[in-house]
């Protein structure tokens, strides 16, 4: 049976790599430091996938604008001190290396920044099997579409032969926004129930789950 996709897109945080609870922690302790109203853990993990400074407005709505900037700093300081002890969701190298071998195009579509990605890549090893990303400082965050868009463009491939995979409504919603199918995992920052309300594709636990749903249907 022929491939029904060309191009499988990654989000990363959360769904590629288990960082969720290490991101979320890194807000709320940034705005403790500065004495910002301390956003709850649904609050902190909603906003993961956004573009970090955008993510920090609405993780606290209530801050000066003259303090985001500062809230940046010690939001980066928190995160890169544990940054080096993240790890992969169990199954994520493989999947990677056998999507890869089998001939698929592989992409990322993240909000971290361009230096933050680049930087994780290599630490991972797992640059090698990714031919075109997309970071939040690049070009529009989501919901927009444009990561999408620009990954299918680079990579020649129409939108309805690519498919993103992520853990966050903000995933689901762009590549629903660029008409491309879209897999939930439930494993990241939004509750699997908030996933499925958007109907995507398909919704899947872990990447066991992804790696057989995978084989069945891409």
């Amino acid at each position: 049976m022929g491939k029904r996709y060309d191009l499988i897109v990654f989000d990363w945080d959360g769904t590629v790599m288990d960082s969720t609870a290490v991101i979320a922690g890194s807000i709320q302790a940034a705005c403790r430091d500065l004495g910002l109203t301390v956003p709850d853990d649904e609050a902190a993990r909603h906003v993961i996938g956004l573009g970090l400074s955008q993510a920090l407005r609405h993780a606290v709505p209530d801050a000066p604008e003259s303090m985001y900037e500062p809230l940046v700093a010690r939001y980066r300081h928190h995160f890169l001190i544990q940054d080096a002890a993240i790890p992969l969701f169990a199954g994520a190298r493989e999947t990677l290396a056998e999507l890869h071998g089998a001939g698929y195009w592989l992409g990322v579509a993240t909000g971290k920044s361009r230096m933050g990605l680049d930087r994780v890549l290599e630490s991972t090893g797992l640059k090698q099997y990714f031919h075109a990303t997309r970071t939040a400082d690049q070009t529009f965050s989501k919901p927009n579409p444009a990561m999408l868009l620009e990954l299918i463009d680079e990579l020649a491939v129409s939108a309805e032969r690519a498919l993103m995979i992520g853990d966050t409504t903000h995933d689901v919603q762009m590549a629903q926004n660029a008409k491309v199918d879209v897999v939930a995992v439930g494993h990241g920052a939004h509750p699997p129930e908030q996933l499925q309300e958007l109907n995507p594709l398909a919704l899947v636990k872990d990447f066991a789950e992804l790696r057989a749903w995978l084989k069945a249907n891409a």
